[in-house]
């Protein structure tokens, strides 16, 4: 599922929790269960079919699924592989303290965004020292007064988890709008500021996603509603600020339980839009601003495989779609002729050696983001002369180029980030006419030379002959002897480009020694759409198999000693170090799988599980075959086999709306019952968090020590 974690339980904690399970389980399995904090726990094992058209399946440890998280049995499990792990890494406390000071170290505390302007004001965020959530603010231009208009760190008080998401102002600037979520589930309630009384209305309106668009009356609101159990985005709520809850009025209800949605404005603020999406179709409503209480219409018709995102300039759609184009082409249509898509007309051509990720209107010029031999890059496109395109100018061979926040459309500077894995991102303002550009702001990083690293490309060749490009990060001392040891990353899924961001944290593995390497695997989009298409449904298989060729690779290209790798993925690449594990568990000294989809055929066969159904066109439908049989086969879960496992961290979050805890939960007590040997098998469940781990920013950066952690313990003491 689409893309860590804390909490502490305190050891004595093990031998009750693991005392109630001893009592659970039949007298033929209470043998193996531990009863001190110094052995694993052993979940009970109680059968229970699944049932599918295509055959049936004994699942032992599907009691682990409480869709409440209330059961007492289900929480002293968890609670109990908690304190085995805090039992085990007591050993290494102090590394584990070393990396987090490190890795914190690294972090300017009191930092600010580069500021925006809308209207009258300058918007920013800002970090102060020792605080862990951002504030948002705005200034004034001309009187120079600041203005807060959240301090997420206020509301965070006394909460354990707390996330505020998606500012929205309203078109006057008198009120701002924002989701607030304090469990780490993604399901959020709408509050509205007054920036004038700076008072805050909690709406009541709750359980919705974090879209939120604005009427040009500064009244009305667009939120998304969410389905309880499901979680899918299914209905747009129109509100009218001050109204009883119950007027709330809903304008669009989806049928099709495989779309995403999203509401916004378009980036004039003349439309409301309303953005449907699904894995191979998409389809956008739109609604004139100044009229909330009329109909939206339909930009295009949905249709199966044909993908498109629009956004409007001067009376005119600009349009990104596959439409006859499988790495995209850029189209437009007047907005009087929407409806209808034989009357777009092409602006910029396919062109199979670029991939389009998305564009930026402006009064004179298209601005492009795409993708050329794997590097992501910004082109420039003159309206009135669009052959006299041109592409930014980069500073090193491997790179990102991004846009960074555009508001206005009637200006000649463009505004992008740009980084590297030695480069921390920079922002700038360049002048579209004459090419000069301006440093907004350069990430400053405490503690780092990046004069010290190096970074290289090499490609890995599949074992169907593909090149796989890898990205590679390393110390300039470093010598290519087949003795570094190796952190390999990748991901591999949904068309999600693993891009060679700047990670300050990896450098405290680097300076150890180690080749920090991405490997950019099938199933994202790093080579073109024609990369992702290899690596899902009855290709998914491709993305496994290129993330044990690049270890291959590295290793006897001498990047790395076989005895020494470690690879990582998280989400759905955390599927992916479930089927590596299984594939090739002797390759690998340790895997860490962040919040890991490893029970494939069961979660994709039940729709009541969040997500289910929008991933059909992503690894299949199992009521179908042959795609039963085909995810069966690679299902990391449904694979574990009686063999020698390598060192594993696997981490969860018990709020998880992505990936439910239950699937990491049955795959790591189905490992303690089938592995074989003594390779440390640690789980962490963040019992106050979900998808995405700890919330606060410090408090993320101490998971990723205890990770780094275990791979550098590992490396000491390789007996264990």
């Amino acid at each position: 599922m689409p893309k860590t974690l804390l909490k502490n339980t305190q050891p004595w904690l093990v031998a009750t929790a693991l005392t109630l399970l001893v009592a659970c389980q039949p007298a033929t399995e209470q043998q193996s269960a531990a009863a001190t904090q110094d052995e694993a726990p052993v979940a009970k094992r109680e059968p229970y079919t699944i049932v599918s058209p295509h055959g049936e399946r004994v699942d032992h440890y599907y009691w682990l699924r409480d869709d409440e998280r209330k059961d007492p049995e289900v929480i002293a499990y968890l609670d109990a592989e908690n304190a085995y792990y805090d039992a085990y890494r007591a050993e290494y406390q102090g590394l584990t303290d070393e990396l987090e000071q490190e890795i914190i170290g690294r972090v300017k505390q009191d930092d600010s965004s580069v500021p925006y302007q809308r209207g009258d004001y300058l918007y920013q965020t800002d970090y102060e020292a020792g605080k862990e959530y951002p504030i948002y603010s705005r200034t004034h231009i001309e009187s120079g007064e600041k203005q807060i208009l959240v301090d997420v760190n206020v509301l965070a008080e006394g909460e354990s988890f707390m996330q505020v998401s998606n500012l929205q102002v309203s078109p006057d600037q008198n009120k701002v709008a924002y989701v607030v979520d304090n469990i780490g589930r993604r399901q959020y309630e709408l509050h509205v500021k007054d920036l004038t009384t700076e008072a805050v209305t909690e709406t009541g309106i709750t359980g919705i996603s974090a879209a939120i668009a604005w009427a040009k009356d500064n009244e009305t609101l667009f939120v998304i509603e969410n389905d309880p159990q499901t979680l899918l985005s299914k209905r747009v709520i129109k509100y009218t600020l001050g109204a009883p809850l119950e007027t709330a009025e809903v304008v669009y209800e989806e049928q099709d339980d495989t779309f995403y949605m999203w509401v916004s404005n378009s980036s004039d603020d003349e439309y409301v839009m309303i953005q449907l999406d699904a894995t191979v179709s998409d389809e956008v409503h739109v609604l004139d601003a100044d009229t909330p209480n009329e109909d939206f219409q339909v930009l295009a018709p949905r249709e199966r495989d044909f993908k498109y995102s629009a956004d409007h300039i001067d009376g005119r759609w600009i349009i990104l779609t596959d439409y006859q184009a499988p790495n995209f082409q850029v189209m437009e249509v007047a907005h009087a002729d929407i409806g209808d898509k034989s009357k777009w007309q092409p602006l910029v051509a396919h062109d199979e050696a670029v991939f389009i990720h998305g564009f930026e209107l402006f009064a004179d010029y298209l601005v492009l983001n795409e993708r050329r031999e794997g590097l992501r890059q910004i082109r420039v496109v003159p309206w009135a002369e669009p052959a006299e395109s041109y592409v930014v100018n980069a500073d090193e061979a491997s790179y990102v180029m991004t846009f960074e926040r555009n508001v206005e459309q009637d200006t000649d500077v463009l505004r992008y980030n740009y980084t590297s894995l030695v480069t921390p991102t920079v922002t700038y303002a360049m002048n579209m006419a004459t090419q000069e550009r301006e440093v907004l702001k350069a990430t400053e990083v405490p503690n780092y030379d990046a004069s010290k690293y190096t970074t290289a490309r090499t490609w890995a060749t599949a074992d169907d002959g593909t090149q796989v490009p890898v990205s590679l990060l390393y110390k300039k001392d470093f010598k290519q002897d087949g003795t570094a040891p190796l952190y390999q990353y990748a991901y591999g899924s949904y068309g999600s480009t693993s891009e060679p961001w700047f990670r300050s944290s990896v450098f405290s593995l680097v300076d150890r020694g180690f080749v920090y390497a991405i490997a950019h695997i099938r199933g994202g989009q790093e080579m073109g759409r024609h990369w992702y298409e290899d690596g899902k449904l009855e290709n998914k298989k491709n993305t496994f198999t290129d993330y044990i060729d690049v270890t291959e690779h590295l290793i006897a290209e001498k990047y790395a000693d076989p005895d020494k790798v470690f690879g990582m993925g998280g989400s759905a690449g955390g599927l992916l170090m479930g089927a590596v594990a299984n594939l090739a568990p002797e390759k690998y000294r340790g895997l860490v799988a962040h919040v890991p989809f490893v029970d494939v055929v069961t979660t994709m066969l039940d729709e009541s599980i969040p997500l289910t159904t929008n991933e059909f066109d992503e690894w299949g439908n199992p009521k179908n075959q042959p795609y039963y049989d085909y995810m069966l086969s690679y299902s990391p879960y449904d694979q574990v086999s009686a063999q020698e496992y390598p060192a594993m961290l696997v981490t969860t979050g018990l709020h998880d709306s992505q990936v439910q805890y239950f699937e990491p939960a049955k795959w790591v007590a189905k490992l303690r019952h089938l592995k074989v040997g003594d390779n440390p098998l640690m789980m962490k469940t963040n019992m106050e968090a979900g998808h995405g781990g700890a919330s606060g920013r410090f408090a993320r950066l101490k998971e990723t020590a205890e990770e780094y952690a275990f791979i550098l313990d590992l490396l000491e003491n390789p007996e264990e």
